[in-house]
């Protein structure tokens, strides 16, 4: 037999096989080090992904049911609004006078009380934040080409001053929606109507029945007429244009059909159960 036929001795296949062994186990070892990566990174991730959801909570959750709750018994010291108008002043260069007065229930004219409900939310007393009726007309009148008019209550315009910003987007619309059901939540209507007689802007940077009957009128908001009541809120729809003190023939002609819902409405008898 040839040198090159000679098998190998006994010893010599053990040691490849042992070799054979150690580089299977390897490759086992790099395999089982990928499959086991992906639940190891999802192990890490967890404590992240459950310290977002913590801060998300205490952002929508907590904090404004806090804030809300302290707002129910202590006027609001600003909202959202009022801080992004003197934000964007600010950052143009430009001045920008805050008149911010808080007025309490019992100094607001009733006047006052039942203008700003016959104009902006008649369904105020009835609904709880959301009034599906006024939606449901607004929708039909865009499906048929019409103006587009809007269908939000005197809650979901509290909600939308206190906490967010003037932009159009499907975000802040359903902030807006959340935070209107904490607010139904927490305060009772006659509260929302108070903070929204407080804080809704009749004028640049003129927020509130307080300021406005002040600067517009030169009394006090419990002596407001019921057509001073009425110019006011025919502004509110767009109180940077339309003016209370140098009313257009828009503004009057607004104002009076108010005080024609004022009158159908019952004027403050209507407002008298909340």
């Amino acid at each position: 037999m040839s040198d090159s036929e000679i098998d190998p001795s006994p010893g010599e296949a053990r040691t490849d096989e042992v070799g054979a062994g150690e580089a299977a186990s390897e490759g086992s070892s790099d395999t089982g080090e990928k499959e086991g990566g992906a639940p190891g990174r999802r192990l890490r991730l967890r404590p992240v992904l459950l310290g977002l959801s913590v801060a998300v909570g205490l952002l929508l959750v907590v904090l404004p049911f806090v804030l809300l709750l302290a707002c129910r018994f202590v006027p609001p010291p600003a909202t959202a609004f009022m801080i992004q108008k003197r934000m964007a002043a600010f950052a143009a260069g430009e001045p920008y006078r805050l008149d911010y007065r808080w007025t309490g229930w019992g100094r607001i004219s009733p006047h006052a009380r039942i203008a700003v409900v016959a104009a902006e939310d008649q369904n105020f007393p009835r609904h709880d934040g959301f009034d599906v009726h006024a939606i449901e007309k607004a929708w039909e009148e865009r499906e048929r080409g019409g103006r587009v008019r809007g269908a939000s209550t005197i809650s979901q315009q509290v909600a939308k001053n206190l906490f967010l910003t003037p932009d159009r987007s499907f975000l802040r619309k359903g902030l807006e929606a959340w935070f209107t059901v904490l607010i139904e939540f927490v305060w009772p209507k006659r509260r929302i109507l108070e903070v929204y007689l407080n804080v809704a802007e009749f004028g640049p940077g003129i927020f509130g029945v307080g300021a406005a009957s002040a600067r517009f009128f030169g009394k006090q908001p419990a002596q407001l007429s019921r057509y001073e009541a009425a110019l006011l809120a025919a502004v509110l729809p767009n109180p940077r244009r339309l003016h209370a003190d140098r009313p257009s023939a828009y503004v009057r002609e607004r104002a009076e059909w108010i005080l024609g819902q004022m009158r159908q409405l019952g004027e403050e008898e209507y407002l008298r159960r909340l």
